[in-house]
């Protein structure tokens, strides 16, 4: 049997995933990447999206990212991000309430209170956490 790597997904408030993974695709920046065991170090950013890994017993897990950065060494990943969390604890009725807000601000054209900039993150925010939960 492989080596496992260790993955790490860490958020201010907490540590949401600290466990051994066969592999580890992540939202880069850049394009999505996958890790393994040995692999070379490096970091970058993330955008937000998914992350994902088959735990030591092959089973596929998942995390909700708001973006953030990942640093890969030969034995270990880390995910630092703002917010996090596991596919399995979206809770659906939220993740549509913040959609449907982040698209009335959008809507709201004639508002200069309301920053754009942000209500696009939170609509891309929602979207990917409805999509990754399964809710289209």
């Amino acid at each position: 049997m492989a080596e496992n790597i260790r993955i790490e997904v860490v958020t201010p408030e907490h540590e949401v995933v600290n466990e051994d993974a066969q592999i580890v695709m992540a939202p880069g920046s850049m394009g999505e990447f996958g890790v393994l065991i040995g692999h070379t170090p490096f970091m970058t950013s993330l955008k937000i999206g998914e992350v994902c890994y088959n735990d030591a017993d092959g089973n596929r897990q998942c995390v909700c990212v708001s973006g953030g950065f990942a640093e890969a060494l030969p034995d270990k990943v880390t995910i630092l991000t703002e917010a996090a969390e596991k596919c399995g604890d979206i809770d659906m009725q939220r993740a549509n309430a913040a959609k449907e807000r982040a698209e009335k601000r959008l809507a709201d054209k004639g508002n200069d209170d309301i920053n754009f900039s942000r209500a696009r993150i939170a609509l891309e925010r929602a979207i990917t956490r409805i999509r990754i939960a399964g809710g289209n």
